[in-house]
Protein backbone atom coordinates (compact mmCIF):
# COMPACT_ATOMS: atom_id res chain seq x y z
CA UNK A 1 0.00 0.00 0.00
CA UNK A 2 1.48 3.12 -1.14
CA UNK A 3 1.97 5.82 2.30
CA UNK A 4 1.41 8.91 0.10
CA UNK A 5 -2.33 9.12 -1.06
CA UNK A 6 -1.44 11.81 -3.72
CA UNK A 7 1.33 9.69 -5.23
CA UNK A 8 -1.33 6.72 -5.22
CA UNK A 9 -3.74 8.99 -7.04
CA UNK A 10 -1.28 9.98 -9.11
CA UNK A 11 -0.26 6.24 -9.84
CA UNK A 12 -4.00 5.07 -9.92
CA UNK A 13 -4.41 7.49 -13.18
CA UNK A 14 -1.44 7.52 -14.72
CA UNK A 15 -1.88 3.39 -15.19
CA UNK A 16 -5.21 3.92 -15.79
CA UNK A 17 -7.12 4.64 -19.49
CA UNK A 18 -9.25 7.91 -19.41
CA UNK A 19 -12.21 6.20 -21.12
CA UNK A 20 -13.93 8.22 -23.40
CA UNK A 21 -17.21 7.19 -23.95
CA UNK A 22 -17.72 5.99 -27.49
CA UNK A 23 -21.88 5.03 -27.05
CA UNK A 24 -22.89 6.82 -29.78
CA UNK A 25 -19.88 6.12 -31.96
CA UNK A 26 -19.62 2.76 -33.89
CA UNK A 27 -16.80 1.12 -35.88
CA UNK A 28 -17.17 2.48 -38.85
CA UNK A 29 -17.57 5.72 -37.57
CA UNK A 30 -13.93 5.36 -35.42
CA UNK A 31 -12.71 4.26 -38.60
CA UNK A 32 -14.02 7.02 -40.43
CA UNK A 33 -11.97 9.42 -38.28
CA UNK A 34 -9.11 8.24 -40.57
CA UNK A 35 -9.91 6.74 -43.56
CA UNK A 36 -11.68 9.37 -45.81
CA UNK A 37 -12.30 6.73 -48.41
CA UNK A 38 -14.48 4.52 -45.27
CA UNK A 39 -16.86 8.25 -45.00
CA UNK A 40 -17.40 7.66 -49.09
CA UNK A 41 -18.94 4.14 -48.84
CA UNK A 42 -20.74 4.77 -45.50
CA UNK A 43 -22.20 8.26 -47.29
CA UNK A 44 -23.19 6.13 -50.33
CA UNK A 45 -25.08 3.56 -48.01
CA UNK A 46 -26.54 6.23 -45.54
CA UNK A 47 -27.82 8.60 -49.38
CA UNK A 48 -28.77 5.27 -51.47
CA UNK A 49 -26.66 6.97 -54.36
CA UNK A 50 -24.63 3.52 -54.71
CA UNK A 51 -22.33 3.41 -57.53
CA UNK A 52 -22.80 0.37 -60.14
CA UNK A 53 -19.59 -1.69 -58.82
CA UNK A 54 -17.68 -2.10 -55.52
CA UNK A 55 -14.33 -3.91 -54.66
CA UNK A 56 -13.61 -3.95 -51.05
CA UNK A 57 -10.12 -5.21 -50.63
CA UNK A 58 -7.51 -5.81 -47.76
CA UNK A 59 -5.96 -7.73 -45.14
CA UNK A 60 -8.85 -7.32 -42.63
CA UNK A 61 -11.55 -9.44 -43.35
CA UNK A 62 -13.62 -8.40 -40.35
CA UNK A 63 -14.07 -5.00 -41.66
CA UNK A 64 -14.31 -6.49 -45.42
CA UNK A 65 -17.44 -8.75 -44.51
CA UNK A 66 -19.25 -6.05 -42.23
CA UNK A 67 -19.16 -3.53 -44.42
CA UNK A 68 -19.99 -6.04 -47.52
CA UNK A 69 -22.77 -6.82 -45.20
CA UNK A 70 -24.31 -3.29 -44.70
CA UNK A 71 -23.62 -2.32 -48.82
CA UNK A 72 -25.97 -5.23 -49.17
CA UNK A 73 -28.60 -4.65 -46.88
CA UNK A 74 -29.01 -1.30 -48.05
CA UNK A 75 -28.79 -2.60 -51.59
CA UNK A 76 -31.87 -4.95 -50.90
CA UNK A 77 -33.26 -3.56 -47.76
CA UNK A 78 -36.32 -5.87 -47.74
CA UNK A 79 -33.89 -8.93 -47.67
CA UNK A 80 -35.56 -10.31 -51.01
CA UNK A 81 -32.71 -12.77 -52.02
CA UNK A 82 -33.95 -13.98 -55.29
CA UNK A 83 -31.79 -11.05 -56.64
CA UNK A 84 -28.92 -11.21 -54.88
CA UNK A 85 -26.34 -14.24 -56.24
CA UNK A 86 -23.44 -14.88 -53.89
CA UNK A 87 -20.27 -16.61 -55.92
CA UNK A 88 -17.09 -17.57 -54.31
CA UNK A 89 -13.73 -18.97 -55.45
CA UNK A 90 -11.45 -19.18 -58.75
CA UNK A 91 -14.32 -21.24 -60.55
CA UNK A 92 -16.48 -18.70 -61.39
CA UNK A 93 -15.84 -16.30 -64.96
CA UNK A 94 -16.57 -13.83 -66.46
CA UNK A 95 -18.62 -15.11 -68.66
CA UNK A 96 -21.54 -16.56 -66.07
CA UNK A 97 -21.06 -13.41 -63.95
CA UNK A 98 -21.95 -11.24 -67.45
CA UNK A 99 -24.87 -13.35 -67.81
CA UNK A 100 -26.37 -13.59 -64.52
CA UNK A 101 -26.33 -9.26 -64.49
CA UNK A 102 -28.31 -9.12 -67.58
CA UNK A 103 -31.19 -11.25 -65.60
CA UNK A 104 -33.34 -8.89 -64.75
CA UNK A 105 -34.23 -8.19 -61.14
CA UNK A 106 -37.84 -10.08 -60.56
CA UNK A 107 -40.33 -7.37 -58.62
CA UNK A 108 -37.07 -5.01 -57.83
CA UNK A 109 -35.37 -2.39 -59.23
CA UNK A 110 -32.00 -3.89 -57.84
CA UNK A 111 -30.15 -7.15 -58.88
CA UNK A 112 -27.32 -7.60 -56.91
CA UNK A 113 -24.26 -9.60 -57.33
CA UNK A 114 -21.25 -10.29 -54.64
CA UNK A 115 -18.26 -12.23 -55.75
CA UNK A 116 -15.86 -13.43 -53.30
CA UNK A 117 -12.01 -14.55 -53.83
CA UNK A 118 -12.52 -14.92 -57.34
CA UNK A 119 -9.01 -14.16 -58.54
CA UNK A 120 -10.52 -12.10 -61.06
CA UNK A 121 -8.21 -8.98 -59.36
CA UNK A 122 -4.49 -11.01 -60.23
CA UNK A 123 -2.84 -9.94 -63.53
CA UNK A 124 -2.29 -13.07 -65.23
CA UNK A 125 -4.21 -15.09 -63.96
CA UNK A 126 -7.97 -14.23 -64.85
CA UNK A 127 -7.07 -10.71 -66.86
CA UNK A 128 -5.45 -12.01 -69.39
CA UNK A 129 -4.93 -14.60 -72.89
CA UNK A 130 -3.09 -17.15 -70.78
CA UNK A 131 -6.33 -17.81 -68.84
CA UNK A 132 -8.51 -17.68 -71.67
CA UNK A 133 -10.06 -14.82 -70.18
CA UNK A 134 -11.52 -12.01 -72.84
CA UNK A 135 -11.25 -8.89 -69.89
CA UNK A 136 -14.56 -8.67 -70.83
CA UNK A 137 -15.68 -7.89 -66.99
CA UNK A 138 -13.52 -5.26 -67.13
CA UNK A 139 -15.61 -3.79 -70.17
CA UNK A 140 -18.79 -4.60 -68.86
CA UNK A 141 -18.06 -2.77 -65.98
CA UNK A 142 -17.92 0.10 -67.86
CA UNK A 143 -21.33 0.15 -69.17
CA UNK A 144 -23.41 -1.85 -66.10
CA UNK A 145 -26.98 -1.76 -66.80
CA UNK A 146 -28.56 0.91 -64.18
CA UNK A 147 -30.57 -1.94 -62.22
CA UNK A 148 -27.20 -4.29 -61.41
CA UNK A 149 -24.86 -3.87 -58.70
CA UNK A 150 -21.57 -6.04 -58.55
CA UNK A 151 -19.63 -6.75 -55.04
CA UNK A 152 -16.21 -8.21 -54.94
CA UNK A 153 -14.38 -8.68 -52.06
CA UNK A 154 -11.08 -9.70 -52.11
CA UNK A 155 -8.20 -10.04 -49.39
CA UNK A 156 -5.50 -8.84 -52.15
CA UNK A 157 -6.05 -6.97 -55.67
CA UNK A 158 -3.64 -6.25 -58.58
CA UNK A 159 -3.72 -2.54 -59.34
CA UNK A 160 -2.11 -3.05 -62.94
CA UNK A 161 -5.29 -5.35 -63.35
CA UNK A 162 -7.79 -3.99 -66.13
CA UNK A 163 -10.86 -4.69 -63.58
CA UNK A 164 -9.29 -2.49 -60.51
CA UNK A 165 -8.63 0.17 -63.02
CA UNK A 166 -12.65 -0.10 -64.08
CA UNK A 167 -14.23 -0.39 -60.96
CA UNK A 168 -11.93 2.40 -60.00
CA UNK A 169 -13.22 4.80 -62.55
CA UNK A 170 -16.48 3.57 -62.65
CA UNK A 171 -17.22 2.24 -59.11
CA UNK A 172 -15.72 2.46 -55.74
CA UNK A 173 -12.62 0.87 -54.78
CA UNK A 174 -12.42 0.48 -50.94
CA UNK A 175 -9.23 -0.75 -49.34
CA UNK A 176 -9.16 -2.34 -45.68
CA UNK A 177 -5.51 -2.39 -44.09
CA UNK A 178 -4.68 -4.13 -41.27
CA UNK A 179 -5.60 -1.63 -38.27
CA UNK A 180 -3.17 0.38 -36.57
CA UNK A 181 -2.73 -0.22 -32.48
CA UNK A 182 -4.71 3.40 -32.17
CA UNK A 183 -7.24 1.88 -33.97
CA UNK A 184 -7.48 -1.33 -32.55
CA UNK A 185 -6.60 0.31 -28.90
CA UNK A 186 -10.20 2.94 -29.48
CA UNK A 187 -11.68 0.11 -31.02
CA UNK A 188 -11.34 -2.42 -27.53
CA UNK A 189 -12.14 0.33 -25.28
CA UNK A 190 -15.26 0.91 -26.88
CA UNK A 191 -16.16 -2.48 -26.66
CA UNK A 192 -15.08 -2.37 -22.88
CA UNK A 193 -16.21 1.14 -21.67
CA UNK A 194 -19.90 -0.52 -23.01
CA UNK A 195 -19.90 -2.84 -20.50
CA UNK A 196 -18.42 -0.57 -17.83
CA UNK A 197 -15.18 -2.32 -17.57
CA UNK A 198 -11.67 -0.53 -17.41
CA UNK A 199 -8.04 -1.85 -18.71
CA UNK A 200 -4.93 -0.80 -17.60
CA UNK A 201 -2.33 0.06 -20.68
CA UNK A 202 0.25 -2.43 -20.13
CA UNK A 203 -2.48 -4.61 -19.82
CA UNK A 204 -3.72 -3.44 -22.95
CA UNK A 205 -0.41 -4.15 -24.87
CA UNK A 206 -0.65 -7.26 -23.43
CA UNK A 207 -3.94 -8.90 -24.93
CA UNK A 208 -2.92 -7.24 -28.12
CA UNK A 209 0.04 -9.26 -28.02
CA UNK A 210 -2.03 -12.28 -27.57
CA UNK A 211 -4.63 -11.65 -29.93
CA UNK A 212 -2.62 -10.34 -32.88
CA UNK A 213 -3.99 -7.57 -35.14
CA UNK A 214 -6.80 -9.63 -36.59
CA UNK A 215 -9.93 -7.92 -35.52
CA UNK A 216 -12.07 -11.13 -35.69
CA UNK A 217 -10.31 -12.98 -33.36
CA UNK A 218 -9.77 -9.42 -31.17
CA UNK A 219 -13.31 -9.56 -30.99
CA UNK A 220 -13.74 -13.31 -30.40
CA UNK A 221 -11.18 -12.43 -27.20
CA UNK A 222 -12.71 -9.61 -26.19
CA UNK A 223 -16.15 -11.39 -25.48
CA UNK A 224 -14.96 -14.10 -23.66
CA UNK A 225 -12.85 -11.10 -21.39
CA UNK A 226 -16.28 -9.46 -20.77
CA UNK A 227 -17.76 -12.54 -19.61
CA UNK A 228 -15.32 -13.98 -17.71
CA UNK A 229 -15.05 -10.12 -15.78
CA UNK A 230 -18.88 -9.89 -15.62
CA UNK A 231 -19.32 -13.48 -13.96
CA UNK A 232 -16.16 -12.67 -11.78
CA UNK A 233 -17.94 -9.14 -10.77
CA UNK A 234 -14.82 -7.57 -11.82
CA UNK A 235 -14.61 -4.05 -12.40
CA UNK A 236 -11.51 -3.72 -14.42
CA UNK A 237 -9.92 -6.28 -16.82
CA UNK A 238 -6.90 -7.67 -15.50
CA UNK A 239 -3.14 -9.55 -16.70
CA UNK A 240 -4.69 -12.47 -15.11
CA UNK A 241 -8.00 -11.96 -16.53
CA UNK A 242 -6.13 -11.99 -20.09
CA UNK A 243 -4.37 -14.80 -19.14
CA UNK A 244 -6.88 -17.37 -18.25
CA UNK A 245 -9.26 -16.16 -20.90
CA UNK A 246 -7.75 -15.73 -24.00
CA UNK A 247 -6.20 -18.52 -26.28
CA UNK A 248 -2.70 -17.25 -26.91
CA UNK A 249 -1.40 -17.48 -30.60
CA UNK A 250 0.46 -20.51 -31.54
CA UNK A 251 3.75 -17.72 -31.84
CA UNK A 252 3.08 -17.01 -28.30
CA UNK A 253 3.84 -20.77 -27.33
CA UNK A 254 7.25 -20.83 -30.29
CA UNK A 255 8.40 -18.08 -28.06
CA UNK A 256 7.99 -19.03 -24.65
CA UNK A 257 9.59 -22.20 -26.94
CA UNK A 258 12.77 -20.26 -27.44
CA UNK A 259 12.70 -18.66 -24.53
CA UNK A 260 13.27 -21.68 -22.40
CA UNK A 261 15.84 -22.43 -25.48
CA UNK A 262 18.04 -19.47 -24.71
CA UNK A 263 18.33 -20.33 -21.03
CA UNK A 264 19.17 -23.87 -21.90
CA UNK A 265 16.04 -25.45 -20.24
CA UNK A 266 15.94 -28.33 -22.80
CA UNK A 267 13.40 -30.43 -20.68
CA UNK A 268 10.62 -27.40 -20.92
CA UNK A 269 11.43 -26.82 -24.55
CA UNK A 270 10.90 -30.18 -25.52
CA UNK A 271 7.66 -30.12 -22.91
CA UNK A 272 6.30 -26.80 -24.83
CA UNK A 273 7.08 -28.51 -28.57
CA UNK A 274 4.80 -31.45 -26.94
CA UNK A 275 2.06 -29.03 -26.10
CA UNK A 276 2.07 -28.03 -29.18
CA UNK A 277 2.22 -31.23 -31.14
CA UNK A 278 -0.86 -32.28 -28.79
CA UNK A 279 -2.77 -29.43 -30.20
CA UNK A 280 -2.20 -30.35 -34.24
CA UNK A 281 0.31 -28.08 -34.48
CA UNK A 282 2.45 -29.39 -38.19
CA UNK A 283 5.61 -30.00 -37.10
CA UNK A 284 6.60 -28.02 -40.13
CA UNK A 285 5.15 -25.27 -39.42
CA UNK A 286 6.60 -25.07 -35.71
CA UNK A 287 9.76 -25.13 -37.32
CA UNK A 288 9.27 -22.63 -39.81
CA UNK A 289 7.62 -20.07 -37.05
CA UNK A 290 10.91 -20.91 -35.01
CA UNK A 291 12.67 -19.66 -37.98
CA UNK A 292 10.79 -16.50 -38.25
CA UNK A 293 10.79 -15.83 -34.61
CA UNK A 294 14.85 -16.11 -34.74
CA UNK A 295 15.00 -13.76 -37.50
CA UNK A 296 13.03 -11.37 -36.02
CA UNK A 297 14.74 -11.40 -33.02
CA UNK A 298 18.15 -10.82 -35.19
CA UNK A 299 16.63 -7.86 -36.70
CA UNK A 300 14.89 -6.44 -33.40
CA UNK A 301 18.85 -6.66 -32.20
CA UNK A 302 20.25 -5.01 -35.18
CA UNK A 303 17.88 -2.07 -34.87
CA UNK A 304 18.52 -1.56 -31.47
CA UNK A 305 22.38 -1.80 -32.35
CA UNK A 306 21.11 1.26 -34.07
CA UNK A 307 19.64 3.39 -31.41
CA UNK A 308 16.14 2.53 -32.60
CA UNK A 309 13.34 3.27 -29.87
CA UNK A 310 11.04 0.61 -29.39
CA UNK A 311 8.13 1.84 -31.40
CA UNK A 312 10.02 2.58 -33.79
CA UNK A 313 11.41 -1.03 -34.58
CA UNK A 314 7.58 -1.76 -34.19
CA UNK A 315 6.90 0.10 -37.01
CA UNK A 316 9.79 -0.70 -39.47
CA UNK A 317 9.19 -4.74 -39.13
CA UNK A 318 5.62 -4.12 -38.87
CA UNK A 319 5.03 -5.84 -35.97
CA UNK A 320 3.10 -5.07 -32.69
CA UNK A 321 5.62 -2.39 -29.89
CA UNK A 322 4.41 -5.20 -27.58
CA UNK A 323 6.26 -7.69 -29.65
CA UNK A 324 8.96 -5.66 -29.80
CA UNK A 325 9.12 -4.87 -25.96
CA UNK A 326 8.70 -8.79 -25.21
CA UNK A 327 11.37 -9.80 -27.65
CA UNK A 328 13.75 -7.19 -26.89
CA UNK A 329 15.73 -8.68 -23.74
CA UNK A 330 15.73 -12.26 -25.25
CA UNK A 331 17.47 -10.95 -28.01
CA UNK A 332 20.27 -8.61 -25.94
CA UNK A 333 20.91 -12.28 -24.16
CA UNK A 334 22.27 -13.51 -27.43
CA UNK A 335 25.17 -12.26 -29.76
CA UNK A 336 24.33 -11.18 -33.20
CA UNK A 337 26.56 -14.02 -34.69
CA UNK A 338 24.76 -16.51 -32.44
CA UNK A 339 21.27 -15.71 -33.89
CA UNK A 340 22.70 -15.09 -37.38
CA UNK A 341 23.50 -18.91 -36.92
CA UNK A 342 20.30 -19.62 -35.10
CA UNK A 343 18.59 -18.68 -38.12
CA UNK A 344 21.43 -20.30 -41.02
CA UNK A 345 20.63 -23.72 -38.72
CA UNK A 346 16.74 -23.24 -38.83
CA UNK A 347 16.69 -22.87 -42.87
CA UNK A 348 19.31 -25.91 -43.27
CA UNK A 349 16.75 -27.66 -41.59
CA UNK A 350 13.59 -27.05 -43.03
CA UNK A 351 15.34 -27.67 -46.09
CA UNK A 352 16.79 -30.89 -44.95
CA UNK A 353 12.82 -32.00 -44.67
CA UNK A 354 11.52 -31.22 -47.67
CA UNK A 355 15.02 -32.87 -49.10
CA UNK A 356 13.50 -36.27 -47.01
CA UNK A 357 16.91 -36.19 -45.44
CA UNK A 358 14.83 -35.86 -41.81
CA UNK A 359 11.41 -36.43 -40.49
CA UNK A 360 9.37 -32.90 -39.65
CA UNK A 361 9.03 -34.19 -36.15
CA UNK A 362 12.81 -34.87 -35.45
CA UNK A 363 13.70 -31.38 -37.06
CA UNK A 364 12.05 -29.30 -34.02
CA UNK A 365 14.22 -31.50 -31.91
CA UNK A 366 17.32 -31.26 -33.97
CA UNK A 367 16.43 -27.38 -33.34
CA UNK A 368 16.16 -27.89 -29.32
CA UNK A 369 19.19 -29.65 -28.39
CA UNK A 370 21.39 -27.22 -30.97
CA UNK A 371 20.63 -24.24 -29.84
CA UNK A 372 20.00 -25.07 -26.10
CA UNK A 373 23.49 -25.80 -25.84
Amino acid sequence: MCACPHLAAGMKYALLFIIISHRHMDLTALLMIKYRIMKDLMNDIKTGNFRNAYLLYGAEDYLRRLMTKRLTDALIPDGNSINLSSWSGSAVTEGAVIDQGETLPFFSDRRVICLDHTGFFTVGKKDGDASGETGALAEYVKNLPEYLVLIFTEESADKRSRLFKAVQKYGRVVEFPEQTEETLTGWILKMLDAEHLKIRKPNMEYLLGRTGTGMTRIRLETDKLIHFCQEEGLSEVTREAITEVTTGMTEDRIFDMIAAITEHRIRTAMNLYGDLLSLKEPPMRILMLTGRQYRQLMAIKELDSEGLGQQQIAAALSIHPYAVKKSLPLAKRYTSQQLRDAVVFCADMEEDVKTGRISEEISVTLVIIRLAK
